[in-house]
């Protein structure tokens, strides 16, 4: 099988890569809606990140890959087989990309148990899917507005909850489902409801590159791959390797982000300006922004992830009018911005330091 192109070969299109990355290092955020014209490589950095990210370690000869670390969240076969042996064997393996069909019904995504063998044999016998094999993966969803409304629901649930229970006359079965959630659509085909693109974390909006050289080097890169994969891939392998690498760091040092009251007050402001619904967008904010902050190396998040943070989760979630344009402009963002300083710079003086505005959160993220 030739090798994936290199998701740092990708020409541009950075925020798209930025949402993606802040995914993979914690898949909890919520996932991403990549919404541009065809041709704008979103299949193609989706497969890289995939390629790209470290190797997991887990749970020996378990089809869900349970994370031999975290055995509170062990799939129901796991937690008989530690009841029965004490311990388990680990092992580790890459991370799966999982391709979801157009055409998936629900029990291909959730999975199903075989009632007639548990009845008849008294046994439980589970048949995963989706979901299963997506467990700590990558799941891809092409042409999610074309996908029934049920299952993207279905999707959604289990990225916001990490796990997926099947129930069937009584007899019931869990195991973990955290993956990165990836969907794509051409909004040209027709649109998500807007309660489903709320559920998406991040959305960005791509389409395709107007300066001339940069579509240059898109060709120049496309043909070098197709004209030789492996060598193509071997050029870039190194910068493949750093960016997982500082992945990873961002991973373990996810736990170690704080971030203080003011942090949230401007989150608040922000949503707030913008008459957002719910508060779905103002905690999506701040988890990439400490995702943001872990990536960047630091300890403490500030104005710059939350930014990052309102540029992910703030447009899809704007109302419009109809034949309104609903995107964020930077300057319209920064403006917003300035004005939260503003207005929480007034309140901490005037409450002096009682009520802590300052002070940090002792508890992650996630």
């Amino acid at each position: 099988m030739p090798a994936v192109y290199p998701f740092t070969a990708i020409v541009d299109q950075e925020r798209m890569k930025r949402a993606l990355i802040l995914n993979a290092i914690n898949p909890q955020i919520g996932g991403v809606l990549i919404r541009g014209e065809r041709g704008t490589a979103k299949s193609t950095t989706a497969r890289g990140l995939a390629a790209l990210l470290p190797e997991i370690d887990v749970v020996e000869a378990c089809e869900f890959g349970c994370d031999p670390n975290q055995p509170v969240f062990y799939c129901t076969t796991c937690q008989e087989r530690v009841a029965r042996e004490g311990s388990l064997p680990t092992t580790t393996r890459r991370i799966r990309f999982v391709d979801l069909p157009v055409s998936a019904t629900e029990d291909r995504v959730v999975g199903t148990l075989d009632i007639e063998k548990a009845i008849k044999q008294g046994e439980r016998h589970f048949e995963p899917g989706v979901l299963a094999s997506a467990n700590r993966g990558l799941l891809y969803v092409d042409e999610v507005n074309l996908l029934d409304d049920h299952v993207v629901d279905l999707l959604l649930d289990s990225a916001a909850m990490g796990v997926n229970v099947v129930e069937r006359e009584g007899i019931s079965f869990q195991h973990p489902a955290n993956f990165i959630l990836v969907g794509t659509m051409n909004p040209e085909e027709g649109d998500l409801r807007p309660q489903l693109l709320d559920r998406f974390a991040h959305a960005v909006d791509i389409e395709g590159i107007p300066d001339t050289r940069a579509r240059v080097e898109i060709v120049r890169r496309r043909l070098d791959y197709d004209l030789d994969p492996e060598g193509f891939y071997e050029a870039w392998e190194e910068q493949e390797q750093r960016l997982s690498q500082e992945i990873e760091r961002a991973r373990n040092r996810l736990a170690m982000v704080r971030y203080i009251d003011r942090d949230i007050y401007l989150i608040a402001h922000l949503t707030a300006s913008f008459n957002v619904d719910g508060h779905r967008a103002d905690i999506v904010i701040l988890k990439t922004a400490v995702a943001n902050a872990a990536f960047e190396g630091r300890l403490q998040i500030n104005e710059h992830d939350i930014m990052v943070g309102a540029e992910l989760a703030l447009p899809h979630r704007l109302k419009r009018q109809p034949f309104q344009d609903a995107s964020l402009q930077p300057q319209q963002l920064q403006e917003r911005m300035d004005q939260a300083q503003q207005e929480a710079d007034a309140d901490q003086l005037e409450a002096g330091n009682e009520g802590a505005p300052g002070d940090v959160k002792k508890k992650r993220v996630s």
